[in-house]
């Protein structure tokens, strides 16, 4: 009659229908979307961030679809993200949940994020751009995702709401790679991002030597804050280690 094997087992008991939790156990997924027409729900994403394969997740997220469509009365997805392909591998393995019912969770990895390193494509999907520089930092066409990035996104619209985003992520040599870009060499380079960028070498600088106890005067903080040379903010942050006073950092 089932087309699903049961497992052994060697004998059988009654258990009650009624289903309270006794012992209340508190299910939390990290983050629940809700697509609706109007006030009314579509449908319900569920999505988890999983760093490392974990077995107890096969009991407790068919629990998160199962609560949250009973709740709201539609269909629930789950959405497994993951940062590598060994935990993506094992997460995209179908949970039974009983004969006929199965489980097979939406997984994304960097490796499902597309590359993209053209400028049209770049421009027409900024999101999927961001994206693919996130995921694809270490990548060996790192530098040309980087460029479009630099180039395509953050000068448009809205794009400097993505530095913060894509500088904390990223490996150490592709953050200072995308920095170049977006600082000097480029003809292309845009005003904006190089104001962002300074103001925040400039803040970090003047909070050294205000964490250090030193006087700022005006005119060096006006000049910490008018630099946009990135050798010389280097220099000054290295001086400032071991200053005495804000003038020992050689501010003119």
């Amino acid at each position: 009659m089932l087309d699903t094997q049961l497992p052994e087992y060697d004998h059988a008991r009654l258990e009650s229908g009624d289903f309270p939790d006794i012992n209340p156990t508190e299910y939390r997924a990290d983050l629940v979307v809700v697509f609706a027409e109007g006030t009314t729900p579509a449908v319900a994403v569920v999505i988890e961030i999983q760093l490392q394969p974990d077995k107890d997740k096969t009991w407790s997220w068919p629990v998160y679809l199962t609560t949250l469509r009973a709740r709201l009365k539609c269909p629930t997805i789950l959405l497994v993200l993951c940062p590598d392909q060994r935990t993506a591998t094992h997460c995209r393995k179908p949970i039974t949940v009983a004969p006929e019912f199965t489980l097979k969770p939406l997984v994304l990895s960097p490796a499902d994020i597309p590359v993209v390193t053209d400028a049209e494509a770049a421009t027409a999907n900024p999101e999927l751009t961001v994206l693919s520089a996130i995921a694809h930092g270490s990548h060996p066409d790192r530098e040309a995702i980087l460029t479009v990035l630099a180039t395509c996104v953050l000068p448009g619209p809205g794009g400097t709401r993505y530095i913060d985003l894509v500088s904390g992520l990223l490996p150490e040599a592709a953050r200072h790679f995308l920095e170049s870009v977006m600082t000097a060499g480029y003809e292309y380079q845009n005003e904006l991002i190089r104001t962002y960028y300074f103001e925040g070498e400039a803040e970090a600088l003047l909070t050294v030597l205000e964490a250090r106890g030193l006087t700022v005067s005006e005119k060096i903080r006006t000049r910490i804050q008018e630099c946009t040379d990135r050798e010389q903010f280097d220099a000054w942050l290295r001086r400032a280690a071991n200053a005495t006073a804000a003038e020992d950092i050689g501010v003119e």
